[in-house]
């Protein structure tokens, strides 16, 4: 195995080593020395699993949320991101139902949902709000989103402009 990794690793990419980020320099000398030590297959399992879990870890930290009021006293939340599995309680934590006024809208025309932890999330979000008697909206939803947010029935505002894509849940047909 050693001579396959010798022959088969890319030597040239050593002078990248200083450039690249220190997770994929760990996970290229872990795979390579997987594939010495162990075997090429669990290797490749591997680099795949933890390069995949470094993806989304790294995804997870481009939420953000911009807010305003607008005329209406509303305050206005406008998502900007990817929500799913690993930015789920992160978004969960940007909102405040104790210290928002009476009327929030939540707009996801920049965010996009993609799990059901990110519906989840949502609902939550929803029975918080509730909870504290606030009149919530949720704008620019997917309309796969609808079907699956069991609180939120009544509050979603749909617009012409409101985005078409499905989301990974095993709930859609």
């Amino acid at each position: 195995m050693f001579v396959v990794v010798e022959k088969t690793f890319e030597w040239s990419s050593l002078r990248f080593f200083g450039k690249l980020p220190a997770a994929d320099v760990v996970i290229g000398v872990l795979v390579a020395a997987m594939t010495i030590f162990v075997n090429i297959t669990l290797a490749v399992v591997t680099g795949v699993i933890l390069s995949a879990l470094l993806f989304a870890w790294e995804h997870a930290k481009h939420m953000t949320i911009k807010t305003h009021d607008d005329e209406q006293g509303r305050r206005i939340y406008e998502v900007e991101g990817t929500l799913f599995f690993a930015s789920a309680h992160q978004f969960s934590e940007l909102f405040s139902p104790k210290n928002d006024p009476e009327n929030v809208v939540i707009d996801f025309k920049r965010a996009r949902i993609i799990d059901h932890s990110a519906i989840e999330a949502i609902n939550s979000l929803v029975e918080r709000y509730e909870r504290r008697g606030k009149r919530l909206q949720l704008r620019h939803l997917c309309k796969d989103c609808l079907e699956l947010l069991n609180n939120a029935k009544d509050i979603c505002v749909f617009d012409i402009d409101d985005p078409t894509y499905h989301i990974a849940d095993n709930k859609l047909s």
